[in-house]
C-alpha cells in the first residue's frame, strides 16, 4: 500500500465531509474532547498549513502546555468558512510532511481516528479501507503511538478483527470490527459495545478511570 495516497486520499475525504455538512452538523460535538466536528477538521489543517497565529507566544500564554495550546490552535484553524477549510485540506493533501516518531503511519491514523470522531456522533457511514485500517492497528499496537494510546492501557490484552486477518497480543480476548478496535485503542469507549469477548470490560475499566 502506497501510505502517503492513503493520507492523501484521507485527507480529501475529510474536505468532502467538510463541504457536505450544514452549519448545524458542522458545530455538533465530535467525540474527541470539547471539539466540535470542524474544529476537528481544524486540528487535521493546523499540523500542515500555516498557523493562524504565531506559535510561541499560544505556548507561553498556556504555560508551555502543549495539548492545551494544540487545543486552541484547532480552534482558531476552524474559524473559516467550511468551504475555505475543505480547499486549505485539499490543497494540503499532498504535503510531505512526516512527523516524528509515529512517521506516516501515525499521521494516516490520526486522520482515521478524527474522520471517525467526526462521523460517528452524526450517523454517518465511515468507508474505511481495511487495508489502511490494518496499518493503524500495527501502529498502535507496535510501543510506538505516542499520543494516541499507552502501552498501559492495551497491557494483557488480545486484540483481533473479524473483518481482515489481523490479531496482536496474548490475554484475554477483545473481538470486532477493525475500525471499532482503532477507535478503542484510542480511547473512545463509546465502540465498546460493538466489541466482544472478556477484555471488553478490562478495557472499559482502564477508559473509565482515565476519565
Amino acid at each position: 500500500m502506497d501510505i502517503r495516497a492513503a493520507i492523501a486520499d484521507e485527507r480529501r475525504r475529510i474536505a468532502d465531509l467538510v463541504e457536505s455538512l450544514d452549519p448545524g452538523r458542522l458545530d455538533a460535538p465530535s467525540l474527541c474532547g470539547e471539539w466540535t466536528v470542524k474544529e476537528v477538521a481544524g486540528h487535521l489543517l493546523a499540523a500542515l498549513g500555516k498557523p493562524p497565529v504565531p506559535v510561541f507566544p499560544l505556548l507561553a500564554r498556556n504555560g508551555f502546555r502543549i495539548h492545551k495550546a494544540n487545543a486552541q490552535l484547532a480552534v482558531l484553524a476552524a474559524d473559516r468558512p467550511a468551504a475555505d477549510l475543505a480547499r486549505a485540506l485539499r490543497d494540503n493533501a499532498d504535503n510531505p510532511f512526516k512527523p516524528p516518531i509515529v512517521g506516516y503511519a501515525g499521521q494516516l491514523t490520526d486522520l482515521q481516528v478524527h474522520g471517525q470522531d467526526m462521523r460517528r456522533p452524526l450517523g454517518l457511514p465511515h468507508g474505511l479501507r481495511l487495508e489502511r485500517l490494518k496499518v493503524s492497528l500495527e501502529f498502535l499496537t507496535s510501543g510506538r503511538a505516542l499520543g494516541f494510546t499507552s502501552k498501559r492501557r492495551l497491557a494483557g490484552l488480545r486484540f483481533e478483527a473479524s473483518d481482515l486477518n489481523w490479531f496482536s497480543g496474548v490475554g484475554p480476548l477483545i473481538a470486532g470490527p477493525a475500525e471499532a478496535l482503532m477507535m478503542a485503542m484510542c480511547g473512545r469507549g463509546v465502540v465498546l459495545p460493538e466489541l466482544d469477548g472478556p477484555g471488553v470490560r478490562i478495557l472499559d475499566g482502564r477508559l473509565t478511570r482515565r476519565s
